[in-house]
């Protein structure tokens, strides 16, 4: 019986590992806890710059990246949202301009929020802002960045090698969590970065 649960509760283990599920989520109280948890499930996000487009200049302009504070599994996460970026991306271009940004990243993109019958803009459907900018990686950081991305992303390798990819993170100034009814929960840096997910 012993050895049964002990395999049952590996395989549990290997599909978290794998991204086949996802964990209950910190409780609402631990604001910090449920954003570094929210963004290490999440392999997207909407990013938001000031639009240097003719017509647009000055405006929002949000677009989706894919991106990852580390690779898939419980306590891997880092926290840092790194991402694959070319100047020819149109939000890059605003970027060079303004590295001033948001990003937004929800658990609608997961399982948990459909299997408990939460639409995207439930407050328990949980979802984080982060502002800040972007900054590309040192080449310090760049193999942390590498096996971050393409550890959740792997077609990012054979991406057109053309384009000059770049590796770059998003520095995080600002942190609100909406994860339950009352309103956006405020989180420092600081607080986030010292917490594990």
């Amino acid at each position: 019986m012993a050895g049964v649960l002990f395999l049952c509760a590996a395989a549990a283990v290997l599909l978290l590992a794998a991204g086949g599920a996802v964990p209950p989520p910190p409780p609402p109280e631990e604001a910090a806890r449920m954003a570094r948890f929210v963004l290490h499930n999440c392999d997207w996000g909407a990013l938001a710059t000031l639009s240097a487009q003719e017509g647009l200049r000055g405006h929002p302009f949000a677009n989706i990246f894919s991106l990852s504070d580390g690779p898939p599994g419980p306590f891997s996460g880092s926290g840092v949202p790194y991402l694959y970026l070319t100047d020819m991306e149109i939000s890059v271009k605003d970027l060079e301009i303004n590295s001033n940004a948001s990003l937004t990243v929800s658990l609608a993109q997961t399982p948990y929020c459909k299997k408990h019958g939460y639409d995207p803009q439930n407050p328990l459907c949980a979802h984080i802002i982060f502002c800040g900018s972007i900054v590309k990686v040192k080449d310090s950081e760049a193999g942390l960045a590498k096996k971050a991305l393409f550890s959740r992303h792997p077609e990012m390798e054979n991406w057109p090698k053309d384009h000059n990819w770049f590796f770059a993170k998003f520095n995080i100034t600002n942190i609100w969590v909406l994860d339950y009814f009352g309103g956006l929960k405020i989180v420092t840096p600081e607080e986030y970065y010292s917490v594990k997910p």
